[in-house]
């Protein structure tokens, strides 16, 4: 099939609510640990601890059970820790091993106790797993190299795919044929929309382009250009959880709030630690109104989404970069990790 100059025409292939500081006066905390527990460690030995070797290298992804039954890490040398919903405890719910392929990025599906993730190891291929029996339900290859973005649909079993071979694959978890294959001109990050109606595309660090699920393989229907940064590059994409607003992710030491209709930028974020380039993860709070980012320095940052001012500077005494930071789906719960992990849960001052 023949693809557009600027290959924005796709393949279709045959057969195939905010915690910092809200009214009321919530404030973030962590929970209670246990007198003389650690904080749950982001090691691959065992529960609490990093293995010889390992030297507490942070998170690469976090993912949150849409099911109440918690996180999930995917840590060195392919090991997988399913924690405790509430993190209460230091200990991991369970630790999966995964050493032969690898674990990079891990994304939950609306099945219970499965999910997807990338490998970092031997291949490329996408692997479905159930976490109830370590075993593996389907495999999705495709990928040449590396994928650096996943997202599940938030309605059904569809996922896309982004990859360092300049493609984005549309895959459907019940056949492990890709569903849909878009060539890009970039390194690419990714992600549906809340009604899993419309899936995102940021392209070479430079554009935003939007596509129809229905009708992907006629391009996108909306593009969106920003002005070029060559001192970092993309590393997310996230919509609100109100479909109004697109959060850009950077390596460097800004984020961008952008309108998802107009393509306007709405506000640039700064001023938080990032001298190492380091993949930082940013999240919307659940109600669209907050957005934090955590930074090398141990710290999170959190702003405003309306005004764009900074509102709080949290610190959950994390020993390195934080590299991820997610929302729980249904309660008022994040979690962020980088060597080791927090939980933060609302308070009501006296």
């Amino acid at each position: 099939m023949r693809l557009l100059p600027e290959a924005d025409l796709p393949q279709r292939l045959s057969g195939s609510s905010g915690l910092p500081t809200p009214p009321g006066g919530r404030k973030c905390r962590r929970p209670e640990v246990p007198s003389g527990s650690p904080p749950p460690e982001v090691g691959g030995a065992g529960p609490g601890r990093a293995g010889p070797g390992e030297g507490r290298r942070g998170a690469r992804s976090l993912g949150v059970s849409p099911d109440r039954s918690g996180p999930l890490l995917p840590l060195p040398l392919g090991v997988t820790e399913f924690l405790d919903a509430l993190g209460i405890l230091s200990r991991p719910k369970r630790t999966l091993y995964s050493k032969k392929y690898g674990v990079d990025l891990i994304r939950y599906t609306h099945a219970a106790n499965t999910v997807v993730y990338s490998s970092n190891k031997i291949d490329d291929t996408i692997r479905y797993l159930s976490l109830h029996d370590n075993k593996y339900i389907r495999y999705f290859p495709g990928h040449s190299k590396r994928v650096v973005a996943l997202s599940m649909s938030p309605v059904d079993d569809t996922f896309i795919s982004g990859s360092l071979d300049k493609t984005i694959r549309l895959w459907d978890l019940r056949s492990p044929n890709c569903q849909g294959l878009m060539h890009l001109q970039g390194k690419p990050v990714c992600s549906f929309d809340p009604e899993g109606l419309i899936f995102a595309a940021g392209v070479n660090s430079e554009m935003v382009k939007l596509y129809d699920l229905r009708s992907f393989d006629k391009g996108p229907f909306a593009t969106f250009k920003m002005q070029y940064d060559r001192t970092c590059e993309w590393t997310g994409l996230k919509f609100s959880n109100d479909g109004k607003l697109i959060l850009i992710s950077t390596n460097g030491s800004f984020i961008r709030l952008i309108d998802a209709f107009k393509g306007v930028v709405m506000h640039t974020f700064g001023g938080y630690a990032n001298s190492k380039a380091v993949t930082l993860e940013a999240s919307f709070t659940p109600d669209s109104q907050f957005i934090m980012i955590g930074s090398e320095d141990g710290k999170i940052h959190v702003w405003n989404g309306e005004s764009g001012i900074k509102v709080a500077v949290l610190d959950g005494k994390h020993t390195g970069p934080i590299t991820c930071l997610q929302f729980n789906p249904k309660f008022m719960t994040f979690a962020s990790a980088c060597s080791n992990m927090a939980f933060w849960l609302p308070t009501i001052d006296d």
